[in-house]
Parts: C-alpha cells; structure tokens; sequence
C-alpha cells in the first residue's frame, strides 16, 4: 500500500493571498505557540461546493464525504500539450472504464510541465471543451478532480476578466447537475493507476462555497 500526496502548499501565491500569524514562543516561555491563517476558500487544492455557482445551493458543510472519499478511476492524459482543448474524445480515449459513482481524476501531470506558483501554469494549460464537460457529467461521478486549472476562462482571472457563465464550463455543466469538483491537485503522474482509493474530504466550514483539501490517494487498498 502506498498513499500519494495530491496538495498544492498553502504558501504566498501570484493569485491567492495567504498571511499566517503566530503568536506564543515556547522557547521564550510561552505555554503554546499558535497559529491562524487567513486564505480564500478556492485556492491551492480544494473543493467547490454547489453554492460556488449557483444561488441557493447547498454549500460544503453538506457535502456528504462519500462524494469526496472513496474508488477513483483515473483517466491518463499525461501526453497533454500546451493549450491543449480536450474534447470528449480525448476523455473517451483515456477513460478505464468504471461504474458510475466513483471519482473520476484527470491526470495531465500538468505541473510537471508548469510549475504551478508561476503565471505560465495558469495561461498554458490544457482545458477542457464543454462537449467533454458534458461527456463527464453523462458518466455521473461522484466528484471531478482536475489536476490542471480545467476552465479556459480560469487563466483570464488572473487579469481581472469574468467570462460569460457559461464559458466556466465545468462549473456550469458539472456543479448544476451536483457533480462535486475537486480542483488543482498536483503530483497525480506518480500515480500508477487505472484505480485508487482517493480521499479530498473538504472542511466542515458552515455557510462556506468551498473548502481547502488536503487531498491523498492511496493504492494497493482496492481489489482492481
């Protein structure tokens, strides 16, 4: 059995700030040292709740964990280019095959080719089409997990730019039909798949649209 780290450091980042206060010194007297981080809920590896997108939708601390936690079936398109927009037959072509129900992870390995702390992760990344938005939502997953910033309209963010809403394509298809989105993982190419035990259980932040995620994986555990 071997457990494999998925998560982004929640440290200073071009597009998230992130601003940890300690106070207390034990090696000055203090009984305890303490820490408090203040960070937006979407950045670094997390999950979108329905509340993200859409009004009136439930929000993370109703995210059942068997959405997040449970069999994944990995889907290899670790050849990616640059820019790349998959398409339904991409997805197809890479697809293990799996009941409906179980985490599907798209693997580009893309942080391999970008370092995700540079601008460049974000501007040359693959992207999904809303044709394989829509191919994703037909196998009714549990969850999505996007180890590459999935929407094309995501890079635009960077410069102050709010696409069309239906330009956020896996948010529009996926979230309205209440598949959960895990996003930004990295390390997935060392994963050996087709098949793993996958855990991205959210924190149970009442009223909150998304939570960080320390996101693992671990293989061996499953039978095939």
């Amino acid at each position: 059995m071997r457990i494999v780290d998925l998560t982004m450091t929640m440290e200073p980042h071009l597009r998230w700030p992130v601003t940890v206060d300690v106070t207390g010194d034990i090696a000055a007297g203090s009984q305890f040292r303490v820490s408090r981080l203040s960070t937006t809920c979407h950045g670094f590896t997390h999950v979108d709740a329905q509340a993200h997108f859409i009004a009136g939708a439930p929000t993370i601390e109703a995210t059942p964990l068997e959405r997040v936690v449970g069999r994944c079936r990995i889907l290899d398109l670790r050849d990616v280019e640059p820019n790349e927009a998959i398409d339904a037959g991409r997805l197809a072509a890479a697809d293990p095959g799996g009941p409906e129900g179980e985490i599907l992870l798209l693997s580009s390995g893309w942080d391999g080719q970008r370092d995700y702390r540079t601008r460049e992760f974000w501007t040359d990344a693959p992207y999904l089409t809303r044709d394989s938005a829509e191919w994703l939502a037909a196998k009714a997953p549990s969850a999505i997990a996007f180890d590459f910033p999935q929407d094309y309209s995501i890079r635009l963010l960077l410069d102050g730019v709010m696409a069309p809403t239906e330009e956020h394509v896996t948010h529009d298809v996926c979230l309205r039909r209440g598949i959960t989105l895990i996003e930004y993982l990295v390390n997935t190419a060392s994963l050996a798949g087709p098949y793993c035990f996958l855990s991205a259980a959210p924190l149970k932040l009442p009223d909150a649209d998304g939570s960080p995620s320390r996101v693992y994986a671990i293989e061996g555990l499953l039978d095939g």
